[in-house]
């Protein structure tokens, strides 16, 4: 006879098996969600000191990290494998495997960061092409380029970070993001408004800290890496013999999360370009709403990240409930999370805003989006938890295809018809955004449902 649902729900061997999951969960999530955080008030800092230095600066700099973002989520997903291949390697009982890895997504980094920073060079060009206006488009152009010269450094600075998150050591990766949040702020006071000598640049000043600090991110967690405890026993300075093997590997997984990553990007980016025909105070508001979202999506980056890894571990295993627990109790806790976050947003607007800019034109146009942001933060946690179980899952094309129905299908047309048919104004834009993340969650739910009920392949 089988056993009643609500009895394996309250058994003991249930109770284990949510507390071992969420324990694991939370202890390599907590200093995963403090780098992910540092990385993003790395932002966050930039936009509220370059706010201060007048509306048109923050446009110039919100129009630029549109296209740069884009580009740094496409590198990050194709580099996504580093944690994938590194985690089921180490699940399996092959650490000498890792540094291997690390190795091959390190040579993929640096080669992506030149080909992107190039393209950033283009930026003026192209927001002329997309219609922004001329000061805009050359203001947003000089911010874009600065970014390129970055490119490199940020994405070899990733790729170690997967990699040591993979192997679960994720305190390293935060302790640097401490120290570059500490580097940047005082390099924006200088670059930004010319203190102590240095050039008044702003918008471009701005991002020529950030573009430093990444510089120096990767030296720091590379040399790490070079000489941590362990490094022997994971092969992290060994040759390139046998590392090329894996480079197809790594790619056949680093390509459509790549892809995927660049769905939702560019349909988010499409969104702040609507915001650019709005106005410039419409650009600054919908950037701050953004990055507000964008900080609490952190809390879902970490966790994702503990939940992909611990599937990982068990698709190493060839353990098929223990996919299961990891994926949807890593929903449950992103769950929980993100309700907090909901409740902030929508009882403090006028706070979180005030925090970025005192422009009244700006406020008028972020603080309502931002309350409409709050009903959003649960679905957009949980997409982004699930997309991170099905990658450790090495389920590949198909969430690619469910990026592409929700964010394009669904975001950018409902955002577009919000703002612009019913004159919604910029709430309009964040509820669309609304509308994509909520598809994206029922899609991504149903296909985890589906793959963790499937015998186990490790890739």
């Amino acid at each position: 006879m089988a056993i009643p649902e609500s009895i394996v729900w309250l058994s003991p061997a249930w109770r284990r098996q949510f507390a071992g999951h969420l324990e694991s969960i939370v202890r390599l999530a907590v200093p995963v969600v403090a780098t992910r955080t540092g990385i993003l008030i790395l932002v966050a800092v930039d936009i509220a000191m370059t706010g201060r230095a007048g509306e048109l600066e923050l446009a110039y700099l919100s129009i630029g990290i549109a296209p740069q973002i884009l580009l740094l989520l496409i590198g990050i997903g194709m580099l996504f494998g580093t944690a994938v291949l590194v985690s089921q390697a180490d699940g399996a009982g092959e650490p000498h495997l890792c540094g291997r890895i690390w190795r091959l997504a390190a040579i993929h980094a640096l080669g992506m960061g030149v080909v992107f920073g190039g393209l950033c060079f283009g930026g003026e060009w192209f927001f002329n092409l997309v219609g922004q206006e001329s000061g805009v488009a050359r203001g947003g152009g000089d911010v874009m380029a600065m970014f390129g010269w970055g490119m490199p450094a940020i994405f070899l600075a990733v790729a170690t970070w997967l990699f040591l998150e993979g192997i679960g050591r994720p305190i390293p990766g935060m302790v640097v993001i401490i120290g570059a949040n500490l580097l940047n702020a005082l390099l924006n006071w200088l670059f930004i408004y010319g203190n102590l000598g240095a050039p008044e640049m702003g918008a471009t000043g701005a991002v020529l800290a950030t573009t430093i600090v990444r510089w120096v991110m990767a030296a720091v967690l590379v040399g790490y890496v070079l000489i941590m405890p362990g490094h022997d026993r994971y092969g992290v300075r060994g040759t390139m013999r046998g590392t090329w093997a894996r480079a197809r590997v790594f790619q056949r997984i680093g390509v459509p999360f790549a892809i995927a990553q660049g769905i939702e990007a560019s349909a988010f980016s499409a969104v702040i370009l609507f915001a650019g025909y709005i106005g410039t105070a419409s650009v600054g508001g919908y950037q701050i709403a953004q990055n507000l979202i964008a900080l609490a999506f952190m809390c879902a980056i970490g966790v994702g990240t503990a939940t992909g890894v611990r599937v990982g571990n068990a698709v190493g295993r060839g353990d098929q409930a223990g996919i299961r627990w990891a994926g949807w109790t890593g929903t449950f806790v992103v769950a929980v999370v993100m309700i907090f976050a909901g409740v902030l947003f929508l009882g403090a607007p006028e706070t979180l805003v005030g925090i970025y800019s005192q422009d009244a034109a700006v406020i008028a146009a972020a603080v309502p989006t931002v309350m409409v942001a709050a009903g959003m933060t649960v679905f957009d946690g949980a997409q982004g938890v699930l997309m991170s179980a099905l990658r450790g899952a090495g389920d590949i094309w198909i969430p690619v295809l469910f990026h592409c129905i929700a964010f394009w299908g669904f975001m950018v047309p409902a955002a577009a018809l919000f703002a612009f048919t019913w004159g919604f104004g910029t709430p309009g834009l964040m509820l669309g955004a609304w509308v994509g993340v909520l598809i994206a969650s029922i899609l991504l739910a149903l296909r985890f449902h589906l793959i963790s009920n499937r015998p186990v392949r490790r890739l």
